[in-house]
């Protein structure tokens, strides 16, 4: 049996060269730390190489998901949404991968919505017919509700002008203003039509949210069984 020869001492790697090695390893994770990791998970570029990589805008990109996400989630419990805030580091990383998907996700390009209604378009009851507008600063939200009772419907299509919105067609029951039923979502949409039926007597109607750079104004026309057309901000 050949067995390996135990190094010498004068060919173990000395203090300093263990120094030197552990220094290179701490410097080049810095630098990556730096460089990569923190454009491309949390939006943050000191050097200013992350932007010209195009990671700083994947980060950016991921912390506006973040927030929006717990904006959606304290809104479905019946909170109202907060203003929105700087973006705020995730407290987990992602791969690269969740991050191209992301940005796939959050791309205008796509545009593409959620089913808008739970119902077929129909004609609505007799009653009252509205029109009215919002105009949404950027990163601002609103509420348009009507007072319906159950089983009522009103037809309703809504456009918008100077950009895209996030909304939830949704409503809150007299009896429990806390608890939100949801009737349609969608994200990066420019209009959207249908006929709401009034799942219980409430307050039902929409929720927009402006997620661009840009002023957006949204025009919503209603016709059915309903009354007193609000908005809440």
């Amino acid at each position: 049996m050949y067995n390996t020869d135990i190094p010498s001492r004068a060919e173990l790697p000395s203090s300093a060269q263990l120094v030197r090695s552990t220094l290179i390893a701490a410097t080049t994770a810095a630098a990556l730390l730096v460089t990569t990791i923190l454009p491309a998970e949390y939006g943050i570029d000191p050097t200013g190489i992350g932007r010209v990589l195009g990671l700083t805008q994947m980060g950016e990109i991921k912390a506006q998901l973040a927030e929006e996400a717990e904006q959606d989630r304290l809104f479905d419990q019946g909170g109202t949404p907060a203003a929105p805030q700087a973006p705020a580091a995730p407290d987990q990383r992602s791969s690269l991968m969740d991050t191209l998907l992301a940005q796939i996700v959050i791309a205008p390009a796509s545009a593409e919505t959620l089913p808008a209604a739970t119902l077929p378009a129909q004609v609505a009851q007799a009653g009252r017919t509205d029109e009215t507008s919002v105009t949404l600063a950027p990163g601002e939200g609103v509420e348009v509700k009507m007072e319906m009772r159950k089983g009522a419907q009103a037809t309703y299509s809504w456009k918008t002008e100077g950009g895209v919105v996030n909304h939830d067609t949704h409503g809150e029951p007299y009896d429990a203003p806390n608890k939100t039923h949801s009737y349609s979502k969608g994200r990066g949409v420019a209009s959207d039509q249908g006929t709401l039926q009034a799942a219980f007597d409430g307050n039902h109607g929409w929720f927009w949210r402006n997620r661009g750079d840009g002023t957006v104004t949204v025009t919503l026309s209603t016709s059915g069984d309903y009354e007193n057309l609000k908005r809440k901000k």
